[in-house]
């Protein structure tokens, strides 16, 4: 475990000056690898990882007391499968009657934050040099899940690839949040695993790409063929970190050989990235556990700490569009469909909201919503916002859905009200925000008039959350119809480090049942990806707001089958199906 001092010694005293660049090699192209899951694959209704838990004394370790072995802090194991809740909230008509029909089976993925550890454009000194029981807010800075991103969406997909010879999966949709940073090489990186090609997970140098395990280049499995995918903006595909407009100075240390230098905190009230003071550091790409090196106060370095440049690390985003360099990327696949959702008119409007129909047979509709922060100068990147255009666009594809006799499904990056802890006086989980033309209480409103729309899902917030989103809240007799589901999925960054498949069942009395299943991916032992499971869980308990973390041995999943009423019109139009 490294102490206080050795850290110290880590981050600022062997630094001044120094020039990071490859170390070891001799200069040829380092082998590729693979990184097969384990044979057998479950669900958590099957089987659920769950952290070991810690007793009361056990000593405390900080963000860079690596490897988080140490007192069993990074401990996990596999537990009995977790039922399905049946929530009948919603449906006060139902009979208890059986399903006899699936109509539509898919999985979603969200917050996957492929990132570019040794970028210096990125703040992990705020992590980094964080002690036990910092802010969450720290550990989205630096947590040590980052040097295994790429790694563990591919084990996902190979996950998902199982599933789908089990039983056949119809499409499948990320949810937002594939980058961390907004960075092309990011985004490339994401696409790349889906389309399965060969990744070379590093940047500038690589160093360490001929023999530390999460650099060396490996060969992507890729996605199944038969499945579709498709593609929902998220915060972080658009701003600095998620949370800042890039400008000249973020664009610059992007590309540029500058660590960057910013104050200690990402409040922009204390500087943000616009502040001084402090060097955020690069990941250490030859050391086995990824020290940050090159970070600390601005008056240990004698000169500025730098790394190699790269041009793949430019920020997608420009002055006049936070978008549409990132959806171009998505015309660049060997996967389906082309675009994976976006069309010529999205790049033409740079407007990154569409929607499709996935069974020709079937009435479902799924639209795919951009409800971000938009344009300079907000205060709140990281909040939902709806201009007049997209929410005139969203009203008229619910109308059309209605029209047509479709069950509809808004995919979307950031949640509505979410269920828990919502405190009225504080305003906390008001996600929309100013300049947005609606409320969340106002969009609710809007969305209870279209009866025909079943289910939101989203991502964002890193949790597994089902929230029944009643009409008006009035008696949940009292049209029924008009209520709709509401279900976020945790990341695949942070622990659970999970996914989820959504299965949408006729019942035998024409109610729908939505079965929602979260997927703890397979990983080998010995793997980046099991590795990553393992920080991931150390680092929940590091960067917890309160010590009972440590004794949490639940597997963060919620299953539930989330039963639905439609309209007399709709049940008659799905008796068949």
């Amino acid at each position: 475990m490294l102490t206080r001092r050795e850290f110290l010694k880590y981050s600022v005293v062997a630094l001044p000056g120094l020039q990071l660049t490859a170390c070891g090699g001799d200069g040829s192209t380092p082998q590729t690898v693979a990184w097969p899951i384990t044979r057998d694959v479950f669900t958590t209704a099957e089987q659920q990882i769950h952290p070991q838990g810690l007793p009361a004394d056990t000593p405390l370790i900080d963000p860079p007391d690596l490897p988080y072995s140490q007192y069993g802090y990074s401990a996990w194991q596999t537990g009995p499968g977790l039922a399905h809740v049946k929530r009948t909230d919603l449906a006060p008509g139902y009979s208890g009657a059986p399903k006899v029909a699936r109509l539509l089976s898919f999985f979603a993925i969200t917050d996957i934050h492929i990132a570019d550890k040794e970028s210096p454009a990125q703040p992990l000194y705020i992590g980094w040099s964080a002690r036990y029981g910092a802010p969450g807010s720290c550990g989205s800075a630096y947590s040590p899940v980052i040097l295994s991103t790429t790694q563990v969406l591919d084990a996902a997909i190979q996950t998902v690839n199982a599933l789908h010879k089990k039983s056949p999966i119809d499409f499948g949709i990320s949810l937002g949040d594939d980058t961390n940073n907004s960075q092309y090489n990011e985004l490339r990186w994401f696409i790349d695993v889906l389309d399965g090609k060969r990744i070379a997970p590093s940047s500038g140098a690589h160093i360490g790409a001929d023999h530390i395990d999460y650099q060396k280049p490996f060969q992507a499995a890729g996605l199944d063929p038969a499945i579709p995918w498709y593609q929902v903006v998220g915060n972080h595909d658009q701003f600095w970190m998620g949370s800042a407009y890039e400008n000249a100075k973020t664009w610059s240390a992007h590309v540029g050989s500058a660590i960057l230098n910013m104050s200690n905190s990402p409040d922009p009230s204390s500087g943000g990235v616009n502040g001084s003071g402090y060097y955020m550091g690069v990941v250490d790409g030859a050391n086995p556990y990824g020290f940050v090196i090159g970070s600390g106060p601005q008056g240990a370095f004698s000169t500025p700490p730098t790394v190699v440049a790269d041009p793949a690390r430019r920020s997608l985003a420009t002055s006049t569009s936070s978008t549409l360099n990132w959806m171009r990327e998505f015309f660049e696949t060997t996967s389906n469909p082309p675009g994976h959702g976006f069309k010529q008119s999205n790049l033409d409007a740079d407007f990154a909201c569409y929607s499709f129909e996935p069974k020709a047979n079937m009435p479902i509709k799924v639209i795919a919503l951009d409800n971000t922060m938009k344009g300079a100068d907000q205060t709140e990147y990281a909040r939902a916002c709806l201009d007049q255009t997209r929410l005139d666009w969203l009203k008229a594809e619910l109308q059309d859905g209605q029209d047509r006799d479709k069950l509809m499904i808004i995919a979307a990056h950031i949640p509505l009200y979410p269920q828990k802890t919502f405190d009225p006086a504080a305003g906390n989980y008001k996600l929309f925000t100013s300049p947005s033309v609606v409320t969340d209480l106002q969009l609710l409103a809007i969305l209870h008039t279209y009866p025909n729309l079943i289910l939101w899902i989203s991502g964002h917030r890193h949790v597994n959350v089902v929230t029944p989103q009643q009409y008006n809240g009035a008696d949940p007799a009292d049209q029924p119809e008009k209520n709709f589901w509401e279900v976020e999925t945790a990341s695949l960054r942070d622990f659970p480090q999970q996914f989820r498949t959504f299965e949408i069942h006729r019942n035998a009395d024409n109610t729908v049942s939505i079965m929602v299943t979260n997927v703890d991916p397979a990983v080998s032992p010995g793997s980046p990806a099991a590795k990553s499971r393992a920080y991931a869980v150390g680092a929940a308990r590091i960067f917890a707001a309160n010590d009972s973390v440590r004794a949490d041995t639940g597997s963060q999943a919620y299953n539930a089958e989330l039963v639905q009423q439609l309209t007399p019109r709709m049940q008659a139009i799905i008796a068949g199906l």
